[in-house]
Formats: structure tokens, sequence, C-alpha cells
């Protein structure tokens, strides 16, 4: 059977075309879909499995017995002209709308009307009372893995595409729930009763109340998502709703299904999102969500996204903004696990003379992590040469950055063979590592909901529910601690160790509560000489720096690290060249503001992120790490990857490219001229020293400045110079040679059972005494000052 589309014309003519009961009524001997009469009024459910997975879809329909006489008429009046007689056409409808025409082709909505030949079934049973939360019908995978795909995408709501401007509603509670909270997947501030709260909610508790939004364009709707209050105080949410359509905002016409007013299923709780798919797609300029009822104790609130598609016309005045689309010639969609193994597996195929890809792990389901290199010369550390890295999906159902590591891997290598002289000279000084799903396990349960139907946190956490973003050694309550303990007894605290802090024996047991992931994405920094790194987010606009983690447990406050000033020109390198972050004019995303810090912030000005992956990496590894949250909508529809890698490549580009800003050199060994691993390098009043690599190569990022850079190391005389930081993107050489101590050169040609030089001999006795006099030099200054106390005391008492 088949069901003809909708179309609404001006002025407003609103008729479902329920041709499907016609046609059966003039074929029924030769299309007998079901085996009995349907009841007067019937549920129908139906599974069918949509484009990213399994949900759930509730339509109420009504329909006459499916025998009737070949005569009969259905009971509304036609009130345009049609090219050909509706009753027999089964091609296309053709409806006069003003001087034009719009052609139709009607389809199968497999939702509704399955053909004889369709695996779907379909069930009859009486209509329930709505107010019982009943589900009129479902959307589910059916056996064969056919499927009926939303063929439509998502008009933009949750993304911000649709301006504020464009959504009205009949009354609001207050400010802070208008209409322009009714945003799917939109989160409240901590206090109700601000400008920021958690959906739109209408001041009266009746069924006049009604969100509208202005598509702008002629649109074909198809269907509509539903969710309730974000707040932790209140428990709002619509349980049944109409729609209602219309193309001057002025006569509006409530979609049908058959010969009665559809009654879609809404929200059992406030944050699964539920897709109600409309009888008919229909035609339309504008689209109302009409609760008819909801929780009991509660009030009229709701979040949603519509489903739509753009239909041309010639007459729009708006017709000239069309979606900005990507000139690169890259595989815009959602990967799998699969599809990611299989796209990756392309890249290095295309350039396998500079791509390797490697795991360093796998999840707790079993899912390896895989990790593309890129650089003139993979699989090897070349000295002089600094190992960056993107992780991405660290969160699984964030899924932006993963679509982005994966185009930015396609990117460079087309670039490359092109001989892109910036992204060439890229690759070739710099050894660049791609992990685009550090949490395979979230994010699988998140595709099979699908982009609008995941939520807000669903496949956020690992399998075993752990967020990985807190899942790594708190060492920054270590470092404090210990500058506490030193403060109490009078010592330096630049003694403390400020650098490669080791983790805490806790964490090191099998029995922590610590990710696979997470062990897999330490043992790979600690192997590879990390310089700078981003760990890329959604669900905000925001570039976030170290620390994470605050002091004393504060829920916010700006915790800065030594090297704050080149972290802040870290976050701006990449919110400056992001096209949404510059843009002024951009709404915020949920109710924080962070235009006015210019889109980047101190991790722990925002919130407390205790044992964050960004305060680890430096703490524990020489690496640079800040946070990057790329986009308002956490899974957005893959019809926005182009734009949304449009707005990403130039700060994606950039960012790497400061991996060589600051010095980087060798620290070598005067006598044998080998480099020296595990030297110190610390700059004069920056509390926070580097470690040189196992071939004794360093990079220290650094602002534009001259510094006194210091270097030692074990057996070794420290070593001292200055180094001048320009302004370009190109870091200063600054070698280190450095010179053994006698006690160095004694302990190693005893080791060889050599004869020690005379010449050694002499200095180590020097030496020695140098020691011995510095030693009872402060011997005697310490036992003066006990006697002065002593006199001091027996003075006062006398």
């Amino acid at each position: 059977m088949e069901k003809s589309l909708c179309i609404l014309a001006a002025p407003i003519f609103l008729l479902c075309l329920n041709t499907a009961l016609i046609q059966a009524q003039n074929a029924s001997t030769q299309r007998n879909t079901l085996s009995r009469p349907a009841p007067t009024k019937a549920t129908q459910t139906v599974s069918v499995r949509p484009k990213y997975g399994q949900v759930n879809a509730t339509i109420a329909t009504a329909r006459k017995s499916a025998i009737k006489s070949t005569t009969s008429k259905p009971s509304f009046k036609y009130t345009w002209t049609q090219r050909t007689s509706l009753l027999k056409s089964t091609t296309s409808t053709s409806f006069t709308k003003g001087t034009r025409s719009v052609s139709v082709k009607p389809k199968i909505n497999a939702t509704i009307a399955p053909t004889r030949k369709s695996p779907i079934k379909t069930t009859a049973k009486p209509t329930p009372n709505p107010r019982k939360n009943s589900k009129e019908a479902t959307v589910k995978k059916d056996k064969d893995d056919k499927t009926t795909k939303l063929d439509c995408p998502p008009l933009g709501l949750e993304s911000l595409r649709v301006h504020d401007s464009q959504i009205r509603a009949s009354s609001t509670l207050r400010t802070g729930l208008g209409p322009h909270r009714g945003r799917l997947n939109i989160q409240s501030g901590i206090e109700d009763g601000d400008l920021y709260d958690g959906a739109w909610c209408a001041s009266h508790k009746d069924k006049n109340q009604w969100l509208e939004v202005d598509a702008l364009h002629l649109t074909k709707f198809t269907g509509v998502i539903l969710q309730g209050r974000n707040s932790i105080w209140s428990w709002d949410m619509v349980e049944t709703y109409k729609v209602q359509l219309s193309n001057d905002s002025y006569k509006w016409q409530t979609c049908m299904n058959g010969t009665q007013e559809a009654i879609f299923q809404g929200n059992l709780n406030t944050e699964t999102p539920v897709l109600a798919l409309l009888p008919v797609p229909t035609v339309a300029r504008y689209i109302r969500i009409n609760p008819q009822t909801w929780y009991t104790n509660g009030t009229i609130c709701l979040r949603t996204e519509i489903l739509g598609c753009r239909v041309k016309d010639p007459t729009d005045i708006y017709a000239s903004e069309e979606d900005r689309v990507s000139n690169d010639n890259l595989d815009f969609r959602h990967h799998n696990y699969k599809d990611m193994r299989t796209l990756m597996k392309s890249v290095n195929d295309e350039c396998p003379n500079i791509t390797r890809i490697y795991t360093i792990g796998r999840s707790y389901m079993g899912l390896k992590l895989y990790v593309m290199e890129i650089s003139d010369n993979p699989g090897k550390h070349e000295l002089g040469e600094p190992e960056f890295r993107y992780v991405a999906g660290m969160h699984g159902n964030e899924v932006l950055g993963r679509e982005l590591v994966l185009n930015l891997m396609q990117y460079l290598c087309q670039q490359f063979k092109k001989g892109n002289q910036r992204i060439v000279r890229l690759i070739t000084e710099t050894r660049i590592h791609l992990l685009p799903s550090m949490n395979p396990d979230g994010y699988e349960g998140a595709y099979e909901k699908g982009s609008e139907l995941a939520g807000w946190a669903d496949g956020r956490y690992s399998y075993e529910g752990i967020d990985l973003n807190h899942n790594f050694p708190d060492l920054n309550n270590i470092m404090w601690n210990a500058e506490e303990r030193a403060l109490e007894k009078s010592q330096d605290t630049s003694k403390v160790p400020n650098h490669y802090i080791p983790m805490p024996e806790y964490y090191t047991k099998e029995d922590a509560m610590v990710a696979p992931v997470t062990r897999a994405v330490i043992n790979w920094m600690e192997e590879i000489p990390f310089v700078l790194s981003a760990n890329l987010h959604g669900g905000e606009l925001v570039v976030t720096y170290p620390y994470d983690c605050t002091r004393d447990w504060a829920p916010k406050e700006d915790t800065p690290t030594a090297d704050n000033a080149f972290f802040r020109w870290l976050a701006t390198v990449y919110a400056s060249t992001n096209l949404v972050m510059s843009n002024p004019d951009r709404r915020i995303c949920h109710y924080e503001d962070f235009q006015k810090h210019n889109n980047i912030i101190n991790g722990g000005a925002w919130h407390t992120v205790p044992g964050s992956m960004n305060d680890f990496s430096y703490l524990h590894t020489n690496c640079f790490e800040v946070t990057v949250e790329l986009s308002c909508d956490k899974f957005p529809h893959a019809s926005e990857l182009p734009v949304e890698w449009e707005n990403n490549k130039e700060s994606l580009l950039v960012y790497m490219e400061q991996v060589h800003r600051g010095i980087k050199g060798m620290i070598r060994d005067k006598q044998t001229k080998k480099g020296i691993a595990d030297a110190i390098i610390k700059v004069d009043d920056h509390e926070h020293d580097i470690r040189s690599a196992e071939g004794g190569d360093y990079w220290r990022l650094l602002n534009p400045g001259e510094y006194k850079i210091i270097v030692w190391a074990v057996g070794y005389f420290p070593s001292m110079r200055r180094c001048t930081v320009g302004m370009e993107p190109r870091a200063t050489i600054c070698d280190f040679t450095l010179t053994k101590t006698p006690a160095e050169v004694l302990k190693q040609i005893r080791a060889k059972g050599g004869k020690v030089p005379q010449d050694v001999q002499l200095r180590v006795r020097a030496l020695r005494l140098k020691k011995l006099r510095a030693s009872t030099k402060v011997l005697n200054q310490r036992r003066e000052s006990q006697r002065l106390s002593r006199q001091s005391s027996k003075t006062r008492k006398a």
C-alpha cells in the first residue's frame, strides 16, 4: 500500500491524501496485506531499522474497515485542481498553488503502510488511553536488516542553525523558560529561575499551548523528537501531543492519521529523546507542537528537534541562504568501528610512504585502539622532530572529534600528494599521531541509537561505567600536598618535584578502578615523547587549559600552571581560528557565555575535574595538552559534518604548527658526543621542568622572549645559557654539552676495572675538600645560631 504526500498551499489547504485505502479498495483481491479486517480503531506496531539503529516512534492511527465497497469515497472534499484523478493515479500528484504547481511522487511510508511483499508485520490492537503512556508504534531493526531510513535531517534546533527568532510559543512561564530554550539536549544551569533554564515551559496548563518553529523555507516535515525539561529540581515533560502545520502561521491544520487527528507519544522521562514520525511527510513552512497531556504534578515543558527536508521554491526570498559545503573530497559520514578501520586502511593504502596504523591496546569489550601515524619516516622517532597527538572520543557520544580526526588524516594524505607546501612541511618536520576513538565501546552504544536519539549522556562512559576524563591519576594533589609539607617544615618548595611525578601506588594495582583504555593511553604517553596534544570533546564551544583540578576541591576556581601564558596562547590559537567560536554574533550553547572570555577558560575556573588527562599529561610527561569543546551538539547529524570540517580545518592545522614554538635542541656528553637521556631542562622563573628524550633531544614550548636555561643530569655538572625565542613559528635551537663530574668518571672507570688517572684523583680530592669546607661552615653557622638562641632565652627569663 502507498501513502501520498500532503502539500500545504496558500491559502492553507492541508489534507492527508489517504490513497492507500482507496487503492486497497480497488485492488483488494490482488493486494491483500491484511489477513483480517482491522477494528474501527487500531494501534499499528511497525518493526523497521532506522538509519542509526534502534529508535522508538509512537504514532496513533485510526482506520476504517479495510473491506468496503469500491464505490466508497473519502469523507473529505478536495478543494484544489488535480492533474489526474487521485483515485487512479499512482505516480504523481500536482496541486495548484497560486500561479505555480508542485508535483510530488507518492512514497510508501513504511511506518504506516507496508506493502504486501514487505517483511514488516502489521498488528491491530485496541487504541489505549494516551494517558497510560502507551506506545502506538515502534520503529526498530527487522530480521532481514532492511531499513526505513530517516531521510530528512534535523532542522538544527540543537546545533543552533535555527535562530532564536524562528521559535515562538503561545505563552512563557518566564524568560529563562522561553521558546528559545526549547532546543533538544539544551542544558540548564545549576539553579532554577535564572535566564538559562532547561526547556520551554508554558505559563498555562491547557491544550491550547504550542511551540512553533519557522523553517524559513518550504520544508517536507517528517518527524518530531521530544524531550522533557532538563533540571535537577523539577520534573516536567509532555506525554502526548499533536502536530500542526501552516504556510502563513495564521491558518493551521492538524496532522491527520487517516480521518482522525494524530496523537503522538511524548516522554516517559525527562532526558530520553522520543521520535515520532508523521503519518505522511508534509510540506509546509511552519510547524507547531501542541501538547495534549503532561506529567500530572508538573507543567507543560519540552525540548525538541524537528526533522525535515528543504523543498526548492523559486519564490523563496531565503533561497540564497544555502548551507556552506566543503570543497574537500572527504568521507563525510559517521563511521562505526568497522567503517573506521576501513577508512584508516584506505588512507594507509593511498599514502603508504607517510602513514602507519598501529594499536595501543584494547577496550573492555575487546575493540582495538587504532592510531594513525603520519610522518615522512613513519614508525621511527627522528632526533629533533617533535611528536604531536590528537585524541578524540574520550566520551563516546561526543562524536564530532572522531569524524574530524578521520577527516584530518584523509586531508593530510591528499594534500601531501598534491604537493601542498604547508602540509608537506608539517609532515616532514612533525611526527603526527591521530587516535580517533579512545572510548570505542561508548561510541558503539551511541552510534546504535543515532544522531538525535543518543541523548546527552548515552555512550559517554566506558562499558564499565567509567568517565575516562576522571580516570587518570590525580597528580595535582600529590604535588600540592608535598608543597604544603615543605612549607610546614620551612623548606624550599622549589625542591618539590614539579614534573614527571610518579603515579601513586594504589593506581598501579590490578584491582584499581582503571579502565583498560586509560592504562593503554598512559603506556602510550610514556613510550612516545609527545610535546603537544589536544583532547577533542563536544557539547560546548570553548577551549580549556590546565589545571582542570582545583586546590582544596573547590567547585570552580582559576588554577593556573607555571606555563599559564603559553597555555592561554595555545587555547587562543584554536579558538580564534575556529569559524564558529570566533563569530561574535553566535548564540551561547547552554547557559555559560564563554565569549566574554574570548572562548577560552582555565579548566578549574569552569568546573573542577580531578584525574583529567590534561593535568596528567602536564605533570607526568613533557606534553602540553588542552581540551577543545567542538560543538554545542555532541552528535551532529551527518549532513552537518562538511560544515563542521570547514569550521575546524584551519584550527586543527594551525594548532599542530604550534609544536614548533619555543626552544629545542640536543643535550650531549662532552666526551662521547652521545645524547643524554633524562636530563632536566629548567627555565629560570618557571616552576615546571621537562626532561630530554631517550636520544638526548628535547623541546620546550615557550612564548617569545629571552630565557635563562639551566640543564643538568645525574653524574654531570650543570650547564647554563641564554636562549631567545622569536615571533616566528620556528623553534630556536639551543644545544647543551655536559661534562661528567669527577665522581662519575671515577665510578665509570672503577666499574670497568681500569686504573684511575692521577689528574682525576686530584680533582676528586679537591672536590671532597670543597664539600668538607662547605659542610663545616654550615655546621658552624647552625651551632652559632643555637648558642645565640639559648643566650636570648636566658636573658628574657632574667
